[in-house]
């Protein structure tokens, strides 16, 4: 997978800086892994296949914990298998200090509809109106961690000679919330510094007609908005963005006003 170096590192110091959607264990009692958010050190994995950005996120994770003197790092990406069948995976195994951990890693991007719930964790949504924050928890909490306890489980971790250790279980949560357009949003339970930008539906984009606009490609997701990159006018980013409104995909987008300040924003195709 070829991404320039300085680019890549862009990438990287981003993700380290993106911030916990929560902290301690105030949601669905999942433990935070406390990884502290420093862009000292360089990426340094070699990168062997093209990844998805929540691939590419976890190799992230996994040069992190390998600057980390007090971490080591057991197995990676262990696939669990029943037969031919693949039960799923988990994410990553490690010991820090003297205690192993199973940590399941996350990073999403959601954006908020209060017409989803009642509660707060109830409103984020995937930009494409897929995948849940509530789904995400779930999921953790039905699937990916209990499959440390199953007997294919206890089989591939004997062969991995690591069953012998009492792993405890966290996740590491990062995600970019995007908030209606021009409204406020309340905050209990998850981390406002999470909030990136604002998003909002096709129909209100006559409002930002005397802007400029630009599609980053989805690994750029990462990134906060520069000017260094070659903007589009209304007219051509309108014509841009319903290719993907067309196939009911919701484009990232960074925004320059009048003042030349800068946005990082969703266009919903809902």
């Amino acid at each position: 997978m070829h991404i320039e170096p300085k680019h890549l590192q862009n990438l990287y110091q981003s993700y380290c800086k993106t911030p916990l959607l929560w902290k301690n264990n105030l949601v669905s009692e999942l433990v935070q892994f406390d990884i502290p958010i420093t862009t000292s050190f360089p990426f340094l994995r070699t990168l062997e296949r093209q990844l998805r950005l929540g691939q590419l996120a976890e190799q992230f994770v996994f040069n992190q914990l390998e600057t980390d003197p007090t971490i080591t790092l057991l197995a990676e990406n262990i696939q669990i298998q029943k037969g031919s069948q693949t039960l799923g995976e988990l994410d990553v195994l490690i010991r820090k200090d003297k205690q192993p951990i199973h940590l399941e890693i996350v990073y999403k991007f959601y954006v908020y509809d209060d017409t989803l719930g009642r509660t707060e964790i109830d409103c984020w949504i995937g930009p494409n109106r897929k995948d849940s924050l509530i789904e995400k928890l779930n999921k953790l909490k039905q699937k990916q961690l209990p499959l440390l306890y199953s007997s294919e489980c206890s089989s591939t971790l004997s062969q991995l000679k690591l069953d012998h250790l009492n792993f405890e279980q966290q996740v590491l949560f990062k995600a970019q919330l995007f908030v209606p357009y021009n409204k406020s949003v309340n905050f209990e339970n998850l981390n406002k510094e999470c909030v990136y930008g604002f998003y909002i539906h096709h129909y209100e984009l006559e409002l930002f007609q005397n802007c400029v606009f630009y599609i980053p490609p989805k690994l750029d997701w990462f990134l906060d908005p520069s000017d260094t990159i070659e903007w589009l006018d209304y007219k051509r980013f309108k014509d841009s963005a319903s290719t993907y409104l067309n196939n009911q995909q919701s484009p990232l987008f960074w925004l320059k006003n009048d003042s030349q300040d800068l946005s990082k924003c969703f266009l919903l195709w809902w």
